[in-house]
């Protein structure tokens, strides 16, 4: 008993030590979940800085192979199989350098300025460290230049059509007058806050003045800096064409890639075939939704009338957030009937930011604070409002609050039992998959309330089955973007505003949308299995909480949890 306490207790002092770690390492991800003892800095992505951490992540494992797996308790032998894997797959993609691609028209050190949406402004410590930031971002800049000169050297570069993008992001960050830049905001919006502060009008004033010098003399010049070499470096570097295939060893890449994101063996061509059979199942059951709505005409004329009849539009994006909110309230309390457990901290329902807004996809989540500070976000696309139909409003509230990413990820975060690791695990077939199931819940929970709304979910399940043949058919079977945009096209109901996007989505982010499907089918799967062994003993509250227990799981692993817990 004695040496297995102290194997015990070895293995997770190895978690907490590399928890600490990664908190330090990476100061932006932890403060956007409530730790902020770095929050006065960016994270340090040079070149330097990646080869330390690769290094480390090797003396990881042999740390961890050092601890005998067979001494631990079942529990903790999961642990340390989640670990194990996490860290293999780390040093397993050090030969890709995927940090050389640190900018995407997603997300990068453009879109900076979000981190203040997921930080209190409530001390002047808050204040004094978002300045700090603010000061030092020349830094940040300069590093992530570095990585993209190595990435032109070397060739690992995002397409050009997508990079193109990011330009009109750099306009926007370069600003004559300092109030009007987004990194400013934080100052904007305590000035009109009627929330407690603990900072003083004044104290306010001098703190606001000191982040306009640090925006006009470091954030802006800064940006300036990047648009100038964007334009006269790097874009004529990206690539004319699309598709990791084309990327430094690119077929191993997307190999790995399709391996991490779906938590599976599959090859990109089996997955490229599921996919096929996917579109084609569902299409069926569109068909028959179709006859049952009383549309006469042909599939091809449905997804026209469904992407352009007014009435399935609303006039202004105000309109929308409000229905988005009023949505979400009528879903909250039909959750008991399906779930046993249920998450403590809320959730909210927000517009995503107007200056990413045009090159983004159609909602996101962020997750809350770990501490509770601050609430879950459910993020919706407020441009062009005659682009976001209220017919994938109900499947995509499901998917991306509840019972999908927000009851999922604040289960596991509220999981105090787990390792830190797992509470914040980040396997996307899991999360995904499981967001992917959460819209097929809405036929239970009764809220498809008429055949528009069901063709609604069925096309958002079609969009997931169509992302498996345009991810491969890009990155592995070298399909050009127009004959992915046009397959999308055939194949779903979304504006073609939103398909592109989710295209460009795909191009800039090999394999992630491999995920959803192959997620959700497992977890159907599973959810079959069991109803037949079960019979009548069957229960679906049981079935939930033994998929969602433990936290973010690798599919296998999964499998074997479910039996294992379900077992009588």
């Amino acid at each position: 008993m004695h040496v297995q306490n102290e194997t015990t207790r070895r293995l997770h002092a190895l978690f907490a030590e590399e928890w600490a770690y990664e908190m330090h390492e990476q100061p932006v991800w932890a403060s956007e979940r409530g730790d902020m003892r770095g929050a006065d800095r960016w994270d340090d992505v040079g070149l330097r800085a990646q080869a330390r951490r690769d290094a480390h992540y090797k003396q990881v494992l042999a740390s961890l192979h050092a601890i005998a797996r067979s001494e631990l308790s079942r529990e903790d032998a999961l642990s340390y199989d989640l670990f194990r894997l996490r860290y293999e797959e780390a040093v397993e993609g050090q030969r890709f350098r995927l940090y050389l691609l640190p900018i995407n028209q997603r997300g990068g050190i453009q879109t900076a300025d979000e981190l203040a949406d997921a930080l209190p402004f409530k001390t002047r410590k808050h204040f004094e460290d978002w300045n700090a930031r603010l000061r030092s971002f020349p830094q940040y800049m300069d590093q992530t230049i570095e990585l993209l000169t190595e990435g032109a050297r070397t060739g690992i570069t995002h397409p050009k059509v997508v990079m193109q993008r990011v330009l009109a992001q750099l306009d926007k960050q370069i600003v004559d007058d300092p109030t009007k830049s987004p990194f400013f905001d934080p100052y904007q919006k305590a000035a009109t806050s009627t929330a407690a502060s603990e900072v003083s009008a004044a104290e306010r004033e001098q703190l606001a003045s000191e982040a306009k010098r640090a925006i006009a003399s470091s954030v802006v010049p800064a940006f300036q800096k990047l648009r100038a070499f964007w334009s006269t470096t790097y874009l004529p570097a990206c690539k004319d064409e699309v598709g990791a295939w084309q990327l430094p060893e690119g077929k191993p890449l997307y190999a790995y890639l399709t391996r991490v994101h779906t938590t599976t063996k599959l090859s990109p061509d089996e997955v490229h075939a599921i996919g096929l059979r996917e579109v084609a199942r569902i299409r069926g059951e569109m068909e028959a939704v179709k006859a049952k709505a009383g549309f006469k005409g042909s599939m091809k004329e449905l997804f026209e009338h469904l992407r352009t009849d007014p009435k399935f539009y609303f006039e202004s994006g105000a309109e929308l957030l409000v229905a988005y909110r009023d949505l979400a309230k009528r879903i909250d309390p039909l959750l008991v009937t399906l779930f046993r457990k249920l998450p403590r901290t809320p959730y909210g329902v927000s517009a995503i930011p107007e200056h990413v807004a045009p090159d983004t996809t159609t909602a996101y989540y962020r997750p809350p604070a770990a501490d509770g500070s601050r609430a879950g976000t459910f993020f919706v696309n407020l441009f062009e409002p005659k682009s976001r139909p209220k017919w994938e409003m109900t499947a995509l509230t499901l998917h991306e609050a509840v019972p999908g990413h927000h009851l999922q990820i604040a289960l596991a975060m509220e999981q105090e039992d787990l390792p830190q690791f797992r509470r914040h695990g980040d396997y996307n077939a899991f999360i995904e998959g499981w967001a992917l199931y959460a819209e097929s819940l809405g036929e239970e929970m009764g809220v498809y309330d008429d055949p528009y709304s069901k063709l609604g979910q069925l096309t958002y399940e079609m969009w997931r089955a169509v992302r498996l043949v345009v991810d491969t058919g890009i990155h592995h079977l070298k399909w050009d973007r127009q004959r992915a945009i046009d397959f999308f096209l055939e194949n779903t109901a979304k504006s073609e505003l939103d398909v592109v996007n989710e295209v460009d989505r795909y191009i800039a982010w090999p394999g992630q949308a491999l995920a959803y499907k192959i997620g959700e089918l497992e977890i159907k799967k599973l959810r079959k299995q069991e109803t037949a062994r079960l019979g009548a003993r069957f229960d679906l509250k049981t079935f939930h909480d033994a998929v969602l227990r433990s936290g973010p799981l690798p599919l296998d692993i999964l499998a074997r949890e479910v039996e294992q817990t379900k077992r009588p």
